[in-house]
Order: structure tokens, then sequence, then C-alpha cells
């Protein structure tokens, strides 16, 4: 089955004092990994976001956003700080004793130090936000996964087609090919006979002809190609990651297609070969986008 990699989704779940959006971006990517950016306060609950997007996502970088308003994510607690108040109170008392001097440190005074209370924010330990995270997460990557699955059908359909040119071609070129030996062997008479005035050994002739079929000899080229052609028929129909698979086999058609046009000799077949790597590298560009 083909997917794509590239896909967006959007999730939100929310209760009377929480709302939270998940959203997701996928491209291509040779491996399988995450950008995650959440509130700090949610940090701890980023190895459960993956585990949970590799089950809809094996292979391509995904982009995770993932945003919370309102109430919960966090509890404030007023700290006192000891060791200052402690400072304080002693030097106080060490300028009293020094001046002599006989007031008293109060409440107020400690009240008035703004180093001495301190409102800290604490992760509140809050299950109905993961509930709701997890739930928009999931949410976000049914919609992504839907969407590399619609794309993946083009890219199939896409894909499919080019082949079938391709494979079309590789025949009529398979068909042609015997053709080229014998135009050159009519040639090569024509012209050892306006050299020589008719005087020419058949047998010169055939080895000559036979040298040259050996040199241009395509057959095990095209045979190769039609086998790639048709793993990667079989390729496309699999439900594992097809991605990497696709892209050794246009790699490998490709090189089989060079050398056909190198062996070749001949104009129409090399007109067909810019053909057939015109489409493959089409396929190429495709392959890369497949997970």
């Amino acid at each position: 089955m083909v997917i794509s990699m590239t896909g967006y989704g959007r999730g939100k779940a929310e209760n009377d004092h929480v709302r939270v959006t998940v959203e997701i971006k996928t491209v291509n990517h040779r491996f399988c990994e995450y950008n995650i950016r959440m509130p700090r306060q949610l940090l701890f609950l980023e190895d459960k976001v993956k585990k949970k997007a590799n089950e809809y996502i094996r292979r391509g970088r995904g982009e995770i956003f993932i945003t919370v308003e309102g109430e919960g994510l966090v509890a404030k607690e007023l700290k006192f700080d000891w060791d200052i108040a402690d400072q304080f109170v002693s030097l106080i008392d060490t300028v009293q004793e020094k001046y002599e001097l006989k007031s008293q440190v109060t409440l107020q005074d400690l009240l008035r130090l703004e180093t001495v209370f301190s409102v800290e924010e604490v992760p509140a330990e809050n299950d109905e936000v993961e509930w709701l995270l997890l739930q928009a997460l999931t949410s976000a990557l049914e919609d992504v996964k839907r969407m590399r699955i619609q794309e993946g059908q083009e890219l199939a359909y896409d894909l499919e087609t080019h082949k079938e040119k391709v494979a079309a071609i590789a025949q009529h070129v398979k068909q042609y090919a015997p053709s080229v030996v014998r135009t050159y062997k009519d040639r090569l008479a024509m012209k050892l006979n306006e050299l020589t005035d008719g005087l020419i050994e058949e047998s010169r002739l055939v080895t000559e002809a036979a040298i040259f079929a050996d040199k241009c000899d395509i057959n095990e080229e095209l045979t190769r190609l039609e086998s790639h052609l048709l793993q990667f028929a079989e390729t496309l129909k699999q439900k594992d990651p097809i991605g990497r698979k696709l892209d050794f086999l246009v790699q490998e058609m490709n090189r089989e297609v060079n050398t056909i046009g190198s062996k070749g000799n001949d104009s129409l077949i090399t007109k067909e070969v810019v053909e057939m790597k015109s489409l493959l590298e089409k396929m190429k560009e495709q392959v890369q986008n497949i997970e």
C-alpha cells in the first residue's frame, strides 16, 4: 500500500477548565523522527506522545505542536526564604548591639522584604489534562493518516502510469533491437561493395556483423529492466513501508536504461532511452515521498 510521507492533521479536546489543541505536520525523511513543541509542564508526557505517533507514522519527519489553554497545568506555592530572614534578623541584632538601639524586629518588617517571600509554579498532577492531550493527539494523527493515504493513492496511480509507459517503451526497444544488427550488416555490405567492386568475402561480413551484434546486445539489460518493473508493480501492493525498496528499484532501472543507451548504437534506441530516463526521473521524485 502506497502511503505518502506528507500530511497535516489537527485535533482538539476540552472540558470546562482546559482546552488542548494538537497540530501535526509530516514531511519526507529517511527515518522516523519527531520535533515536539509543548508546554514545559507537560514534557514528562513526551515519550507517550512519541509512542502514540509511532502507531500511525512509520517513516518521515513529524512536527507536533501542542498548546494548552486554561487552568490546571501548574500549582502555585508560597515559599519563605529562611536563610534571608535569619541573615536579616542577625544583622538587625548586630546593628542594635553596636549602636545600642532598643527597637525590635517585627513581623511587618519581615513582610516588607521582597526577597523573603516568593511564589513558585510546580507541575500539577492532572490526569484529566493528560487524557485530553492524548485524545487531541489521536484525532490529529487520524487526520494525518487519512491525508497520507489519500495522497499515497494519487502517487500510486502516477507511478503505475509511468511504470506502464516505461514497460511499453522497453518492449518496443526489445522488438526493434534485432533490426539494428541487420541494418548494420546491410550498410557494411554496401560499403564494402563500393570499396572492393563487389569482391567481398561473406565470412568476413558475417564476422564483422557478429562482433557488432555482441557489442550492442542489450537483451540482458532489457530482461533485468522487465524484472525490476515487475518487482516494482508487486511492491506497490505490499502493506509494509515500501519507500526505500521502490527507491532502490528505480535506481536499478535507471542503471539498466543507461547501459542500454550506451550499447544501443542507434538513434531510435537513444531517443527511447531519453524518454525512459525522463519517466524514471519523475518516478524517483515521487518515490522519495513514500513511506
